[in-house]
């Protein structure tokens, strides 16, 4: 078997990773033993960029245990947890090329060698996998019946490959299920972002100006946390109704330009690209802190961070890069701008991914199902799928809610009873 790990020696403690996290996926435990008896994706050759951590983990061994033959490859150089990346490699037999910290020669050399098993199934997490078969690789593209994609930025990337009709094959937007981005985004990236921040600088956040930098589901529930820890909580929008939002949930709403001149800490959540830029980093006040919990590093511009410095940056922590202006204020950067719940934390917790990949693996088998009657387009995931994950996760937590009555049913479906 081909792999390109740090250590396999590290697969004892991936191994009791990987099981912590599989003891608060109950749903996807279900999904996984009924894959284990049914096959649905017997012999389907399948290529995954996705985070390589222990939740990720027990998605693999659902898909294979489904009967897939997969290949698991990273979404980012900083997320890898390289003892779970041996033990899939060493106790579960699935090729991974992932590595924590490899560079973007090494990153893209991953992508080529997972697209080079020859997928008719692809799952991923930004799109980068989906790209590079688009850009390099029409004869697999071809061959591919459908793919997955459980990120906003990659979710954005594909519609406008479809608008631009450059989508070869159809995708399943998992990210837009509500199972996925109402929990996942808000929950995961909410408590895990501050998660990340706080491991990388070791902050208080009671009293901090903190500065969320979008108001979709991931920056929701990164503002709700600071707010629930004691911070002064400040969005920035493009959007008039999420601004609105915002300022009716009771954040103080104003530009980024303002913002920029009293943030003590600030975090993009947007998917765009430079919402920090130059013109930000020059207002801000000594000691600022900034950070991105948006898939791709671009949404912070270093580059001109690095031009309005004088001199090279300095490491004043693990992942905190300390870079000083000319007026002698130092702002520090974290992670590189790249994902900080996964760069310095350990991304979202076991049981909000329950549901995410749940839903992953049960769209993977609906792909297989309607292979070849799916349109090339970005598909929703399919409502029933949603339905079974969310009341297996309320079974789960024990929680048993009400049903239409006859009468209820009889009413909703009509439009002759009144006042």
């Amino acid at each position: 078997m081909n792999y390109d790990i740090h250590n396999i020696e590290l697969a004892g403690e991936g191994k009791r990773r990987i099981e912590w996290a599989e003891g608060d996926m109950p749903v996807l435990r279900q999904v996984k033993e009924r894959f284990e008896k049914e096959k649905p994706l017997q012999g389907k050759k399948m290529s995954a960029c996705l985070h390589v951590t222990a939740e990720t983990a027990n998605l693999a061994r659902t898909l294979k245990a489904g009967g897939a033959d997969l290949v698991l490859c990273a979404s980012n150089p900083l997320s890898t947890q390289d003892d779970v990346a041996a033990s899939l490699v060493k106790d579960f037999n699935i090729p991974v090329y992932a590595i924590f910290g490899e560079d973007n020669k090494i990153y893209y050399k991953h992508i080529h060698a997972a697209i080079a098993h020859g997928p008719v199934v692809t799952m991923d997490d930004g799109a980068d996998l989906v790209s590079n078969i688009h850009s390099d690789y029409p004869e697999i593209a071809k061959n591919v019946i459908g793919s997955m994609e459980e990120t906003t930025t990659g979710v954005i990337r594909l519609r406008a490959m479809a608008n631009d009709g450059a989508l070869k094959f159809p995708v399943i937007a998992v990210n837009d299920a509500t199972t996925k981005n109402l929990f996942d985004n808000r929950y995961g990236t909410g408590q895990s972002t501050v998660d990340g921040i706080i491991r990388a600088t070791d902050i208080l956040l009671a009293g901090k100006n903190v500065v969320v930098a979008g108001y979709g589901w991931c920056g929701k529930g990164f503002a709700m946390r600071c707010h629930g820890m004691g911070a002064n909580v400040i969005v920035t929008e493009v959007d008039p109704i999420r601004a609105l939002e915002a300022a009716m949930d009771g954040f103080r709403v104003m530009t980024m330009i303002e913002a920029a001149k009293i943030g003590d800490l600030f975090c993009t959540l947007t998917g765009d690209i430079h919402v920090i830029r130059g013109e930000h980093v020059k207002l801000m006040k000594d000691g600022a802190i900034v950070a991105n919990s948006g898939h791709f590093n671009v949404e912070i511009n270093i580059d001109e961070i690095k031009d309005l410095a004088v001199g090279e940056p300095v490491e004043v922590r693990h992942l905190v890069d300390q870079y000083t202006l000319p007026n002698g204020n130092r702002i520090r950067l974290l992670a590189d701008g790249r994902l900080i719940n996964l760069a310095a934390a350990e991304g979202h917790p076991a049981s909000v991914m329950d549901m995410s990949f749940a839903t992953q693996a049960l769209a993977t088998e609906w792909v297989v199902q309607n292979a070849g009657k799916l349109e090339v387009k970005v598909h929703n995931v399919p409502t029933a799928i949603e339905d079974w994950v969310s009341r297996l996760k309320l079974s789960s937590m024990k929680i048993e809610i009400d049903e239409l009555t006859e009468e209820q049913k009889e009413y909703l479906a009509s439009w002759e009873m009144g006042t």
